[in-house]
């Protein structure tokens, strides 16, 4: 049993992921901001824990760390405004970072995207850049720590139904559905050869795709 701590809690992929990880034994804390979506975050089977992860420091972080065996970040601002987008994409990422540290907690997941590159090609007045580029400054920040880190770069999501099947590196923008988004966090947990590695995935096509945690472990 492992105590994952799951920030972004009320996201589409954290509910999807909270009953995969407590199905498999773990104790799970939803990180919210929202009061009012403890309920449907409770359904999951997670405790939810309220918290603006825009106000608070990296002394406030590591006190709702402490305890816990691993992070998953998998919050997000949601996009339209890029003064949010970094406060929460980088900064309170990278707070949390440094508080995992801080606090012991070293195995740490962060959702990222599939393009989060140096070269992401997203041009500065594009609606999309403020995302692109703090989601490679945290990403970056975490290849730079002592933590047992794992960044995963889905593609495109979708609502489809889950497949149990990725493609990795897959071509253009690799759709992805959210679900399988969801197992693909629950197995990297479980699968240490991923420590370390940046994994970019989608659903691929009916050739190039492989049972999650075959790909996880290639």
């Amino acid at each position: 049993m492992s105590r994952v701590i799951v920030f972004g809690g009320h996201g589409r992929i954290a509910l999807l992921l909270a009953p995969l990880l407590v199905g498999n034994g773990d104790q799970v804390t939803a990180v919210i901001r929202n009061p009012d979506h403890r309920a449907e975050v409770e359904a999951t089977g997670a405790t939810a824990l309220v918290v603006d992860v825009e106000k608070t420091d990296t002394t406030g972080f590591a006190e709702i760390l402490r305890g816990h065996d691993a992070v998953v970040w998998s919050a997000g601002a949601g996009g339209g405004n890029p003064e949010r987008t970094y406060a929460v994409d980088r900064d309170a990422a990278i707070r949390s970072m440094d508080a995992a540290s801080a606090a012991g907690v070293k195995r740490y997941v962060m959702v990222s995207w599939i393009g989060s590159t140096a070269e992401h090609g997203v041009p500065e007045g594009d609606s999309f850049f403020p995302y692109a580029d703090a989601k490679w400054a945290a990403d970056e920040h975490l290849r730079g720590t002592d933590l047992e880190g794992t960044i995963l770069g889905p593609g495109g999501l979708t609502f489809d139904e889950p497949t149990g099947r990725i493609a990795r590196d897959p071509a253009g923008r690799g759709e992805v559905a959210r679900a399988d988004v969801a197992e693909v966090i629950a197995a990297t947990l479980r699968e240490p050869l991923t420590i370390g590695r940046t994994i970019r995935f989608g659903n691929g096509t009916a050739d190039s795709t492989e049972p999650i945690r075959t790909a996880l472990r290639r």
